[in-house]
């Protein structure tokens, strides 16, 4: 009992009690997150939010959720040291900066690529080509040649299936408007005996 009694009593406590001078318990809701090995951890969030913030805000998360909060709690702390104005923010125009900086860099890349290759096609024009060359134009023309066979097939089909379909809807509306014109020649029929009963 006395060996257990002084392992706990001889337990340091974390980096926030300890930085606050007060008795670290269990129920200590930042000693997961604040160890006692990295005070400058606990010291720097308590710089830029307090200690009082910090706990209020972790008693109301979720336990799975503490330790990311404790992450992005510590980052905006380093950051806000950094600069006090932005934060976070000043570092993410930063590299959205340097990021719209690459893209031109790429895109002028990409132009002078497309320039060389348009200079380096200008020359294999005006030499002439060579037997592996020509043959692979020429497998390159047969190939063109199919797929445009082939969609001058299905154009064909297409427009069969059109031309069925409208002559076949015409089919219809045709016996639908013979089937009207009887609807319509019995109806007077029986106007003309109700008026001869009448």
């Amino acid at each position: 009992m006395a060996g257990s009694g002084s392992s706990s009593g001889s337990s340091s406590p974390c980096a926030s009690c300890k930085l606050l001078r007060r008795r670290c318990t269990q129920e200590c809701v930042f000693a997961p997150y604040f160890p006692p090995e990295d005070p400058h951890k606990f010291a720097i969030v308590h710089k830029v939010f307090g200690a009082s913030n910090v706990s209020k805000m972790l008693q109301e998360l979720p336990a799975q959720q503490r330790a990311d909060a404790v992450s992005s709690l510590v980052y905006e702390a380093n950051a806000r040291m950094r600069d006090p104005v932005y934060g976070c923010v000043g570092a993410i125009s930063y590299l959205q900066q340097q990021v719209s900086q690459l893209q031109m860099q790429l895109a002028l890349a990409k132009a002078e690529i497309l320039c060389v290759q348009i200079q380096h096609d200008g020359h294999a024009i005006a030499s002439p080509p060579s037997a592996s060359q020509q043959i692979q134009r020429q497998q390159q023309h047969q190939m063109d040649a199919e797929a445009y066979g082939s969609l001058l097939m299905q154009n064909t089909l297409m427009n069969t299936l059109n031309s069925t379909a409208v002559h076949h809807q015409q089919q219809m509306l045709g016996s639908l408007g013979s089937s009207g014109n009887t609807a319509m020649m019995l109806q007077e029929a029986c106007l003309k005996k109700e008026s001869l009963w009448a």
